[in-house]
């Protein structure tokens, strides 16, 4: 990360907020599924979507949750757009579910940020008998992305409007499996790592937007796709290791994050004008940054997709 006060191409540094990012922008006209809307930066990044006019859909697992979220936003911003809808990221099923019911609204798609994730839990599967973090943190929003590409690639061609896939991917790519990812050993709790584990799933965020922008390029496809680290950020995250938690809350306020900071990387990918034509890139602090070698490393992305597709049991698009 670079120091707080250092400000980028852009124009923005690791301290500007959400808001401050986009501020000027109107999203009038334009839909957005946030995933993990209900709490940390999803939440913010729902609000700062709705207050720029965004039609937003919050993705959650917990309903009643989002629906307070929702109540809190309307009361801030009275005109906003936004609906609540059950989404649980490390059930296949109920991403099928929720993309089903989404596309039997017949609402366009302009943003997709993929945001929801846990981190460092102990070794636990699936209903879908696949770890879960691998499972929620990729594997759910690859299906997810898949099966809304459709809705997104005629949004896009209708609206004659970018559309934009965000990823919210985390510095903690660097530090995955020594071989990046582990195909054959995803299931083995003896050889299971919490902070490896996350890093691998992290690793597939990164990967998964490249090669989507690839895909896309080829296809000549008006969507743009990009990962991001939104910064060290003392959210409910970090609710499996109470050490660092309790470490991070009594030093947080001096080096890390707040959450209207932790989602302007986001927001800024979702909304800004400078982000026009911007694909496959890896953001941090509202720039352009650079992920590790294995994040760059183009036969990774398509052995991951072919591996996702497999997986899910989802057809080539």
């Amino acid at each position: 990360m670079w120091p707080f006060w250092w400000k980028g191409a852009s124009g923005f540094s690791a301290r500007s907020t959400a808001e401050e990012v986009t501020h000027g922008i109107d999203g009038t006209g334009l839909t957005a599924i946030v995933t993990g809307a209900s709490s940390g930066i999803g939440e913010e990044t729902a609000r700062v979507l709705a207050l720029r006019g965004v039609h937003v859909v919050m993705a959650v697992r917990n309903t009643d949750s989002g629906n307070q979220v929702r109540e809190k936003i309307l009361k801030e911003t009275p005109g906003a757009k936004i609906d609540v809808m059950k989404l649980d990221l490390s059930s296949l099923a109920s991403v099928r579910s929720f993309a089903s019911e989404y596309k039997s609204l017949d609402l366009p798609l302009n943003l997709l940020i993929n945001n929801a994730g846990i981190m460092a839990c102990p070794f636990m599967l699936s209903s879908d008998n696949i770890e879960l973090q691998f499972a929620t943190n990729h594997l759910g929003h690859f299906l997810l992305t898949n099966l809304l590409l459709d809705t997104m690639k005629k949004t896009a061609n209708e609206s004659k409007r970018e559309g934009r896939i965000v990823i919210v991917s985390s510095e903690g790519h660097r530090y995955a499996y020594r071989e990046g990812i582990q195909f054959d050993k995803l299931n083995d709790e003896a050889s299971y790592n919490t902070l490896q584990a996350y890093g691998q799933s992290k690793l597939c965020n990164i990967l998964h937007a490249a090669e989507l922008a690839r895909r896309f390029k080829e296809q000549g496809v008006n969507i743009t796709a990009n990962s991001l680290h939104p910064g060290s950020i003392m959210t409910n995250l970090l609710r499996y290791h109470s050490f660092i938690n309790t470490i991070g809350c009594a030093v947080g306020k001096f080096v890390l994050k707040s959450i209207p900071q932790g989602a302007a990387t986001t927001c800024y990918a979702a909304l800004h004008p400078q982000a026009i034509g911007v694909s496959g890139e890896y953001l941090m602090d509202n720039n352009i940054s650079n992920p590790n070698s294995q994040g760059k490393d183009n036969d990774l992305a398509k052995k991951l997709w072919e591996f996702s597709l497999s997986v899910t049991g989802e057809e080539e698009s």
